[in-house]
């Protein structure tokens, strides 16, 4: 299904973020990760009908599988609905990668179809990685907890990129205050982005401060709560943002869904919400929901009494010892689990 002509939303009304560099990115994106169960040609038929719609920025990454389908999209639009430079297209190097980043983001490229990153991140800061569709209590033998020194030989890789004009920008995901504390004393190109998990019931108001405090740009997935999320992240005590009662009562009054106003919430929060979906109606939206008529001061503080620091991904299959909680990946105590 193609979004109709009327559809359209002008690019340059959707807010953008100034990162450290000076560079301008897309203050909205598209994910792509089809949590295990969207087919691939799906998500690239999403990517297609986002760019018509007006969406600029696109959020990819190796592991997801499906970049060289959506490779496909941009090299179908490049030069006809749109040009290179007013893309913004991410990847991510994934687990197994961390010792081989540079052939990781090459073959990133070659599938995307594209000579250079506008971003490219570090999926998660350790190397233990997972098969698809696994059980929750699939376990890497060989997996490790986090390790600075191997983390800092990885992102001096990421660095190495920048240097030979692969990427533009490097950046971090699924980090914490005291992992981000030992990266930038020790970086020598510091991380523009992190991308978290964020939504109005995990804020994670700490960590945004220090970003923000730090002039790295927060990018958040799972802008709605993730609702179709892998059955392996999901535990009895979840709770839904779109849900809430508190957040369905405010998106009844603006006459938009709860999800929507989800999105809404995050781009007016200040950081940078990358929903996923299939259906050019919610795409839509979700972009509509960056250049309508703002939220009260009051509707925003009602959403930030809403959080309830429920994290949806867990990412309990990167655990290394057996018995461990997943909290142990976030160093909730501020200090790095061993």
């Amino acid at each position: 299904m193609s979004p109709a002509a009327g559809d359209r939303i002008d690019p340059a009304a959707v807010p953008e973020r100034s990162l450290s560099t000076g560079a301008v990115m897309p203050g909205i994106g598209l994910g792509t990760f089809g949590s295990d169960h969207i087919p691939h040609g799906q998500v690239a038929n999403a990517v297609d009908a986002a760019i018509e719609i007006g969406y600029r920025h696109f959020d990819c990454a190796s592991v997801y599988d499906n970049e060289a389908l959506i490779g496909e999209v941009f090299t179908k639009n490049i030069g006809q609905t749109v040009e290179r430079n007013q893309l913004w297209i991410s990847s991510k190097v994934w687990n197994d990668s961390h010792r081989a980043v540079e052939s990781a983001c090459e073959r990133s490229l070659a599938d995307l179809g594209i000579d250079v990153l506008d971003m490219y991140l570090v999926h998660w800061p350790f190397p233990n990685f997972h098969p698809p569709h696994c059980s929750v209590d699939e376990r890497n033998p060989d997996a490790v907890p986090y390790r600075h020194e191997d983390f800092m030989e990885t992102w001096t890789q990421m660095e190495a990129l920048v240097s030979r004009g692969l990427v533009r920008h490097i950046g971090t995901s699924n980090m914490t205050v005291a992992k981000l504390d030992l990266v930038l004393a020790d970086a020598s190109i510091r991380p523009s982005v992190n991308q978290m998990e964020l939504h109005p019931h995990l804020q994670q108001t700490e960590l945004r401060t220090y970003l923000r405090e730090n002039n790295i740009e927060a990018i958040g997935f799972c802008p709605i709560g993730s609702p179709h999320r892998p059955e392996r992240d999901r535990t009895p005590d979840d709770t839904s943002p779109v849900d809430d009662p508190v957040l369905q009562q405010i998106a009844a009054s603006h006459g938009v869904h709860p999800a929507t106003l989800c999105v809404k919430w995050a781009v007016q929060s200040g950081h940078t919400p990358i929903p996923f979906s299939t259906n050019p109606r919610n795409i839509r939206a979700n972009l509509e929901a960056t250049v309508s008529a703002p939220l009260a001061d009051d509707e925003m503080e009602a959403i930030t009494a809403a959080d309830r620091n429920c994290r949806m991904i867990k990412g309990q299959v990167f655990l290394w010892n057996e018995g461990q909680k997943w909290q142990d990946l976030w160093d909730e105590d501020g200090t790095i689990a061993m």
